[in-house]
């Protein structure tokens, strides 16, 4: 038991990091567009990723270093276009509703997500090497017993922002508050971005 709580506690801990992920979840729950298959999206996702990294996938990937470029680029690429989009919403006004998002279909929410969360190399760091590397310290079966606890924290955490989120809705009937959402998201976007293209 003390090893599931470690591993929800240090799941915890790297998933609740102010992220790309987390602000698109945070806007979908906000608009009430798309939840349940947005949350399930990102936690069978890092269920995968930590399962992967507990397997030892995260041994390959650091024998690999040139999948790591591939997907650091990738990813800046993906956040920097994102990021001009957020930008743009908030220095347009007409764009700006009580209810942004509302035109989004499922297909484009899943896509995003996907691609938010697939094409971020710190999600493989966080999830695949770092989890995976700490919960191969404990051997079997504790290693598994950890990640069930890193996997119950990514659901805990995305069930409670998205389903958290509807108590803002109310400050979020203002356009105004939309504006200061979609610029400090675009902000976030872009630093996260420019932060990988120069990381290397």
């Amino acid at each position: 038991m003390s090893l599931v709580v470690a591993g929800f506690a240090t799941g915890l801990s790297l998933i609740v990091a102010i992220g790309a992920q987390n602000a698109f979840v945070l806007r979908m729950a906000i608009a009430r567009r798309h939840v349940l298959p947005v949350i399930a999206v990102c936690a069978i996702s890092d269920a995968v990723l930590i399962t992967a990294g507990i397997a030892g996938i995260a041994t390959i990937l650091d024998r690999a270093p040139g999948a790591i470029d591939v997907m650091r680029w990738g990813g800046a690429a993906f956040l920097i276009s994102y990021g001009l989009l957020a930008a743009r919403r908030a220095l347009r006004p007409s764009a700006l509703s009580a209810a942004p998002g509302g035109a989004i279909t499922i297909g484009a929410a899943l896509a995003t997500c996907l691609a938010l969360t697939w094409l971020n190399p710190h999600t493989y760091l966080d999830t695949v090497l770092m989890l995976g590397s700490v919960a191969n310290h404990y051997g079997n079966p504790g290693r598994w017993w950890f990640g069930a606890g890193a996997v119950a924290a990514s659901v805990v955490w995305f069930a409670a922002l998205g389903y958290g989120a509807r108590y803002l809705r109310a400050w979020f009937a203002k356009p105004a508050s939309w504006r200061v959402l979609d610029g400090g998201v675009a902000v976030l976007m872009l630093g996260l971005g420019a932060g990988l293209v120069t990381a290397g």
